[in-house]
């Protein structure tokens, strides 16, 4: 995918976050986003620091444009984009940064691409829920709460992974 539409699919992604967000509080057991496959897709000649970087910008416009806690999603965002390569490497192998290519479900296999998204999303659903009021809600309203939004999330982000990493094979 060309550099220009990545960014225009990020964003439209992010637009879509800030909507389920806003809308879509179904239930407090469910958390549902997005940001973190979102990260895990940034192209592969982004770095860590840069991806941090963005992670902590895409948080933060969460944050202040949606309701909860200034700067839990840029909290919970920020370690995802810095397991992203290790991520990566644990998956799919070391290949994709020797070529200098981005993962696609149809080229690394989907249950790999289903590991990495749920790796990245796991990470992202622990720091985001343990934030949120771990110590005032009790361990199984937390261990419910994690649990759900970790399938839900990495089903919703299995969906919008086409736009993101789609097959660049012709």
């Amino acid at each position: 995918m060309r550099k220009s539409g990545f960014w225009a699919a990020y964003l439209l992604l992010l637009l879509a976050q800030l909507l389920m967000s806003n809308f879509f509080n179904l239930t407090p057991y469910l958390m549902l986003s997005i940001l973190p496959v979102m990260v895990l897709c940034i192209p592969i000649r982004v770095g860590p620091v840069g991806a941090m970087l963005i992670a902590f910008a895409t948080g933060m416009v969460t944050d202040l444009l949606s309701e909860g806690l200034l700067g839990l999603n840029a909290f919970a965002l920020v370690p995802v984009a810095g397991l992203r390569h290790p991520i990566i490497k644990l998956v799919f192998g070391t290949e994709l940064f020797a070529r200098g290519e981005d993962f696609s479900p149809k080229r690394n296999g989907l249950w790999k691409t289903v590991l990495a998204t749920t790796l990245a999303q796991a990470v992202f659903t622990l720091l985001y829920v343990w934030a949120d009021g771990a110590a005032f809600q009790p361990f199984w309203f937390d261990a419910a709460r994690f649990g759900i939004s970790l399938v839900a999330g990495t089903a919703l982000s299995l969906a919008c992974l086409p736009s993101l990493a789609p097959d660049t094979r012709k």
